[in-house]
Parts: C-alpha cells; structure tokens; sequence
C-alpha cells in the first residue's frame, strides 16, 4: 500500500494485507434470450414496475389534490392565469394516467416475450423438384413399404 493509506489504515485499524476474492454472479433466475445472451433478471424487471407504478400512482394523487386546491384558488380570485395553471395541471395529470397504462402494456410485452410463440414442432414437408422426381420418389416408397 502506499504512504498516503498509511494513516486512514491507522485510523480504521484496517491492515495492509489486500485479499483475493473470488466474484460469483448467480445466474439462476436470468432470462436467456435467442442467442443464449444473458438479458435482464426478471425480478429486476418485476422490481423496476412496481417501483415505477408507485411513483406514478403517487404523482397522480398529488396533482389531483393540487388540481382541486387550484380550482379553488381560481374560483376564488378569478384570474386568467390561476384558471390556465389548473388547466396546464389537470393535462400533467391526465399524461401521468396515460404513462401508467403504457407502463402495464410494456410489461405485457415483456411478458409476451418469454412465452414461445406458435408450434415447435413443423409436421409438413415440402418436395422441391419435377413431377418425374417426385413420382420415382413415391414409387421407390411405396416398394418399400409393400417388402
């Protein structure tokens, strides 16, 4: 360690012995996307919406109790600028309520993401080549399932 440590290590009774550690990272719950890359957790995601949801839920409440405490204001001193505040209010309110509902429909397509999408399974066959191909192909089949 340098010099200038020297005194905060005496100061924290810390010592000059500097560990190797070793960084673990738990994959266990980690959402793998098509190429096998690592993408976000999906209880970060969980935690982020509820966390965002919160916020927004709160703001809503507290510009409906502005919006009601500026009508009054305004009804009361019936300025002009009083009424255009409150209308400039209730339109932050009102993008506020579309953001949540954009919020619930970005989770329903994360959501959609790590469900499979359509069958697995391809059942059908295509023949690319001429009839005569495809004739001596069914016939060549047809011997074998008769041996």
């Amino acid at each position: 360690m340098s010099k200038k440590y020297n005194k905060l290590n005496e100061e924290f009774n810390v010592s000059d012995d500097i560990i190797n550690a070793e960084i673990v990272e738990d994959d266990s719950n980690l959402v793998v996307d098509e190429n096998n890359q690592k993408s976000t957790s999906m209880k970060d995601i969980e935690k982020d919406y509820e966390y965002t949801r919160g916020n927004l839920y709160s703001l809503i409440e507290k510009g409906q109790e502005a919006i009601n405490g500026i009508l009054e204001l305004a009804q009361e001193s019936e300025m002009p600028r009083a009424y255009e505040v409150a209308g400039q209010l209730i339109k932050n309110v009102a993008d506020a309520t579309d953001k949540l509902m954009d919020l619930q429909k970005k989770l329903k397509e994360v959501e959609e993401e790590k469900t499979p999408k359509g069958p697995t399974n391809v059942t059908n066959a295509l023949f690319v080549g001429s009839t005569a191909e495809l004739a001596k192909l069914l016939k060549k089949q047809s011997n074998e399932e008769n041996v």
